[in-house]
Formats: structure tokens, C-alpha cells, sequence
């Protein structure tokens, strides 16, 4: 699912820092978009939406899908670097495991409310592949019969 972005950099008064930014929506993008379109800037600080990201979902990571899926606020995870003065991001994902897998990486992320548009496209995707673990057992992936 091709997805945009709304980056967002807040000037704040901080012994270290100058400025904070961040990830802090996403919606569905339905091709329309620029590249990079600026949303507001002030003083206090600007947003700015970024389009060409895409949420692609594998059945290696389809546990990780469940529990976004049904937890109380479900997130898109996004992974970002500065990039010419500017916070992009580069990477984007529904899978809790994921979602970890950014946060512990290094780089920059941020876990994004989900929209009702991409929470139904992942149910629609967990219908179809998504088997829960049997009890003491190994996960099952799919419909695939056992061999």
C-alpha cells in the first residue's frame, strides 16, 4: 500500500538541542502526491508531507501484523534520517516486530496512530494469510496444508 508521511520539525528550548522532529501521521497515498509538499512553517516550527513510501506485509512477520492489529492504539512504524537539513523517512512497517526491530536499530523512528484505511487493508491481509500459533505447537503461516 502506498502510503505518505506528515514529518513534522518543532523548535524547542533545550540545553542540547534546537529542534525536535518527528514522524507523526501517515495516510494512504493515492498517487497524487509531490515528492516532498510543505504543510505549514512558523517560527515555532514546520510540516511537511512525504509521499513514495509503501507498506509491504511478508508471512514471516504475520504474528507481528496480529498484535499491532489488535492492540488498543495500532501504529505504523516509521524509520527516518536527516537528509538535506530535513527529517525523511525510509522505511515503513505495521508489524510490532518490526516496529522494535527500528527502534532498536540506531536510526530515528516513531510509531504513528494507524488510520482506519490501512487497520481494514491489514485485516483483509490477516483473513487471508494469517493462522494464530496452535496451542504447543509451530506457527503456521497461510493456508498452507502441513507436510
Amino acid at each position: 500500500m502506498p502510503i505518505a508521511v506528515i514529518m513534522q520539525r518543532r523548535v524547542i528550548v533545550h540545553r542540547w538541542a534546537d529542534e525536535v522532529w518527528a514522524a507523526v501521521a501517515v495516510m494512504a497515498d493515492r498517487g497524487d502526491l509531490l515528492p516532498v509538499q510543505p504543510l505549514n512553517q512558523s517560527a515555532a516550527g514546520e510540516s511537511y508531507l512525504v509521499s513514495g513510501l509503501e507498506l509491504q506485509l511478508y508471512p514471516d512477520e504475520n504474528e507481528g501484523y496480529f498484535e499491532n492489529w489488535i492492540a488498543a492504539e495500532p501504529k505504523v512504524f516509521i524509520m527516518w534520517r536527516m537528509q538535506g537539513g530535513r527529517a525523511m523517512p525510509l522505511q515503513a512497517s505495521v508489524s510490532y516486530a518490526e516496529g522494535t526491530r527500528m527502534f532498536d536499530s540506531g536510526d530515528p523512528a516513531d510509531g504513528v496512530a494507524m488510520p482506519a484505511e490501512i487497520h481494514s487493508w491489514l485485516a483483509r491481509y490477516l483473513r487471508a494469510h494469517y493462522q494464530p500459533r496452535e496451542p504447543g505447537g509451530e506457527r503456521r503461516y497461510g493456508k498452507r496444508a502441513r507436510s
